[in-house]
């Protein structure tokens, strides 16, 4: 029962993989160091897996078997690509990477008792509330974005570590609501009072409002749809779906004629050909580079990444896809799809409602910020500015991310079967 094979032979088709991505990168460049690295990168990132799921055998629990693999690939991706877009960013991404396998092993260790955290909703509520004040005040800009405090060897974004409490809060809070919330038949087009839907309207309206002041109107919308998402699924009222629409409609309309930021992302995505020499530039070489991809990609090294501006971060998938083609795009999809699918699975087989509700929470928040990145880099959305799971360059992103998948392999481990 506590076998993990299935496991192990997945991690190693993901190291041939990955070590064949660093061995092209090698063959073009056998005197440097780069495809050196990126060898050793996925001979490092195997160990490192490989060695949890011997840990966890040896702790004896049944976690599910499919999520370390996914990660695994979706993370070797994206250092290869590092290596391949920018060295410096390889080594920094594979340093994460490395953190973030420890942030795995910690969370599936010390938060195994997840439940004790519902007695404390409200300080987890209000530690979200304080993280996302803090760049307010403290924090510096980047990318148009004021959501990063500067620690001196690193610069760390709070709204990414928000985002798992938000799923801590509302799952406590929901399922200790949920009966008033979900009313009776004969209240199907009546609200519960303020005293259920307070602290949750209360929350929400203080997490946009400061990521709005943050110019982070990506977070701010993985927030809202997480917080819908999470509604429904506690609820089963499609009322507040409905209503939740209106208020992301008049939100958004209010902020496309307040902020200019907001404003300006819009009209890019509208006519980005208008200023295509200055804030559409961005938008039209991804565009540009998901073309020249075709169907098989320009191959590995071969491609023209340098022309999008925050190809490593925003824009790798444009990457990703000129030189793997629309193979290679549909291939990352389809592990993201696997992903998601496994989440929601855990969520239905699920030892109680608030496992499952929490499970689903998390899938959502990964599910929708995949949605949102690639609707934005192929202009199905405007551009929003946030990371693509496991693959983007990014520290705070990358352990977060981590953490999530710790959560839910914490709740498979308490299911029946999955």
């Amino acid at each position: 029962m506590y076998r993990r094979g299935k496991e192990r032979i997945l991690l190693a088709m993901v190291f041939l993989y990955t070590l064949t991505g660093g061995s092209i990168l090698y063959l073009k460049e056998p005197t440097g160091t780069d495809g050196k690295w990126a060898i050793a990168a996925a001979l490092l990132m195997f160990t490192g897996f490989m060695l949890l799921s011997v840990l966890w055998q040896w702790r004896r629990v049944n976690f599910d078997q499919y999520i370390v693999p996914l990660i695994s690939f979706l993370a070797g991706t994206g250092v290869v690509f590092l290596f391949r877009l920018n060295p410096g960013y390889g080594y920094r991404q594979l340093s994460w990477v490395v953190i973030g396998l420890a942030a795995l092993y910690l969370t599936t260790t010390l938060l195994r008792r997840y439940r004790e955290l519902a007695d404390y909703k409200y300080l987890v509520a209000l530690a979200g509330i304080l993280a996302l004040l803090l760049p307010i005040f403290f924090g510096i800009e980047q990318g148009g974005a004021k959501s990063w405090l500067d620690l001196g060897l690193f610069h760390f974004q709070p709204s990414e570590f928000v985002k798992l409490l938000l799923v801590f809060f509302l799952g406590s809070y929901l399922m200790e609501s949920r009966m008033l919330l979900q009313g009776g038949e004969q209240r199907v087009y009546i609200l519960p009072g303020v005293q259920q839907w307070g602290p949750l309207v209360g929350m929400w309206l203080t997490a946009l409002l400061v990521l709005v002041f943050q110019k982070d109107l990506g977070t701010a919308l993985i927030y809202f749809g997480t917080f819908l998402a999470m509604v429904y699924i506690a609820t089963a009222r499609w009322m507040y779906s409905l209503l939740g629409a209106l208020m992301f409609l008049a939100g958004a309309a209010a902020a496309y004629l307040l902020v200019d930021h907001v404003h300006t992302r819009v009209a890019i995505w509208l006519n980005p050909w208008a200023t295509a020499q200055e804030s559409g530039y961005q938008i039209i070489q991804s565009l540009y580079a998901i073309k020249n991809g075709g169907i098989l990609g320009a191959g590995l090294g071969a491609g023209y990444p340098g022309f999008i501006p925050a190809v490593h971060t925003d824009f790798i998938f444009s990457a990703i896809c000129e030189e793997t083609g629309l193979l290679g795009g549909v291939g990352i999809l389809i592990l993201y799809m696997l992903l998601i699918y496994r989440g929601f699975k855990i969520a239905l087989a699920a030892r109680d409602e608030y496992a499952g509700l929490m499970a689903a929470g998390f899938t959502a928040i990964l599910g929708l910020q995949v949605l949102i990145i690639i609707a934005g880099v192929t202009k199905l959305l405007p551009m929003t500015g946030i990371t693509l799971p496991f693959i983007s360059y990014g520290g705070s992103s990358m352990v977060a991310n981590f953490i999530l998948a710790g959560m839910l392999l914490n709740i498979s481990g308490e299911a029946d079967s999955l």
